[in-house]
C-alpha cells in the first residue's frame, strides 16, 4: 500500500561559511531518509538535538525542499516541479500543517484568537466573514475552549491553552496531516497528557495522519504507531512502536532507551552510556555513522555505511544486527524484564 507520505533518499544540505579564510562547507542536516506513512496513522522520529528531526520536518511541511531525492504527499512529488505549479502547491500547503514546539512563540500577541485562527481563510478560501467566524468558533469548541476565547489575546491563556490554539489553527484548512514538532516539551507534564488525549481525539476524528517529532520516548510511546529513529540525518531503525520498547534493534535506539525514565522502582533496566556527542553533520564519520560512539564497532562499520537491513519485521541500518555479532536477547532482553506487579 502507498502511503500519504513516501521518502526516498531524502537529503537537505545547506552551504555554511567557515569564516573570512575557511570557504564553505555542506552540512548535511538530512543525509538520506527513506519511510512511508500510512493515512490515518502516527509516524514518530526521534534522535538526539542535531540529528535532523527539524529539518525533516520542515521538508515535509514544504518550508523547504528537499536538495535530493524524492518526497511524495498524498500523490505529488515535492520539489521544484511542483512549486512552479501553483495551483499544486497551494493545494499541497493545505493538506500539510504544522504545531510548532513553542506555545508562547508560535501565536502573534498583537492579535486576537478569532484573528489568528481565520488568517489562514482569509488566504486560502473565499469564505465570507460570518463563515470564517463560525468555523474558529467551531474550531474552538472542538479544541476544549470556549466561545468568550475567540475575542482575547494570547498573553490572557496558559502555555497548554495556546498550544489547543495552535492546533486549532493547524485544523482550519482540513488538512490531512500534521507535523507536530514537540508539541508538548514546553508544557507541564499534567498539560501534556491533556494535549496528546486531544491530539488523538482529533485523529480519530477527522483521520489525521502525524509526522510526530519528539526526544522523548515516554511521550512517543503514547501516542505514535511506528517509530523513525534517526542519527545524523539517516535512518537507523523503523519498526513499530511496540517493538520498538520490547526489543529495539539497534544500538543507538537501546542507548535512547535506556536513557528515558521509568515510573516503576521495580523495574530492571540496563543503563547505557554513550561516550561522546553526535558528530559534525559537516564532517560526518566514514561508513557507519554511528560507530565512533558504538562499543560493537568493526573494522566493516568503519569502512561501509550499512544498509537498512531488514530484521525481524523492522529495517535497522546496523552491520552487527544483520550478520549476528550482536546478541540481541543476551545484551538487551534480560536486563529489560518487568516484574511482575503484587
Amino acid at each position: 500500500m502507498t502511503g500519504i507520505i513516501e521518502a526516498d533518499d531524502v537529503t537537505r544540505h545547506y552551504e555554511v561559511g567557515r569564516g573570512w579564510f575557511g570557504g564553505s562547507a555542506t552540512l548535511r542536516a538530512v543525509a538520506g531518509a527513506s519511510f512511508s506513512v500510512e493515512a490515518g496513522s502516527t509516524l514518530a522520529v526521534v534522535g538526539e538535538s542535531g540529528s535532523g528531526k527539524s529539518t525533516l520536518a520542515r521538508l515535509v511541511t514544504m518550508i523547504e525542499p528537499p536538495t535530493g531525492g524524492r518526497l511524495v504527499i498524498d500523490g505529488h512529488t515535492v520539489g521544484e516541479e511542483t512549486g512552479a505549479r501553483s495551483g499544486q502547491m497551494e493545494e499541497l500547503r493545505r493538506t500539510v500543517q504544522i504545531v510548532f514546539q513553542n506555545p508562547y512563540g508560535s501565536l502573534n500577541p498583537r492579535q486576537k484568537i478569532g484573528t489568528i485562527l481565520e488568517e489562514p481563510l482569509v488566504i486560502n478560501t473565499k469564505l465570507s466573514a460570518a463563515q470564517r467566524r463560525e468555523k474558529a468558533l467551531s474550531m474552538l469548541q472542538r479544541v476544549g475552549l470556549r466561545p468568550e476565547h475567540y475575542g482575547r489575546y494570547p498573553h490572557m491563556f496558559s502555555g497548554g491553552q495556546r498550544q489547543r490554539i495552535a492546533i486549532a489553527r493547524a485544523l482550519m484548512l482540513d488538512p490531512k496531516i500534521l507535523v507536530l514538532d514537540e508539541p508538548v516539551s514546553a508544557l507541564d507534564v499534567s498539560i501534556q497528557a491533556q494535549v496528546l488525549n486531544l491530539l488523538a481525539d482529533l485523529q480519530e476524528e477527522f483521520g489525521l495522519t502525524y509526522l510526530f517529532i519528539s526526544h522523548d520516548l515516554s511521550v512517543v510511546r503514547f501516542v505514535a504507531d511506528d517509530v523513525l529513529v534517526l542519527y545524523l540525518g539517516r535512518p537507523v531503525e523503523i519498526t513499530t512502536s511496540e517493538a520498538i520498547f520490547q526489543r529495539p534493534l539497534h544500538p543507538y535506539s537501546r542507548a535512547l532507551l535506556s536513557a528515558t525514565p521509568v515510573a516503576d522502582p521495580r523495574r530492571k533496566r540496563q543503563n547505557i552510556k554513550l561516550t561522546g556527542e553526535i558528530p559534525s553533520p559537516i564532517s560526518p564519520p566514514s561508513g557507519c555513522a554511528f560507530h565512533p560512539r558504538c562499543p560493537y564497532a568493526r573494522d566493516v562499520c568503519i569502512a561501509e555505511r550499512p544498509p537498512l537491513y531488514d530484521v525481524d519485521g523492522a529495517q535497522v541500518a546496523c552491520h552487527g544486527i544483520a550478520q549476528g555479532w550482536i546478541d540481541l536477547d543476551a545484551d538487551w532482553g534480560a536486563s529489560h524484564d518487568e516484574v511482575p506487579a503484587g
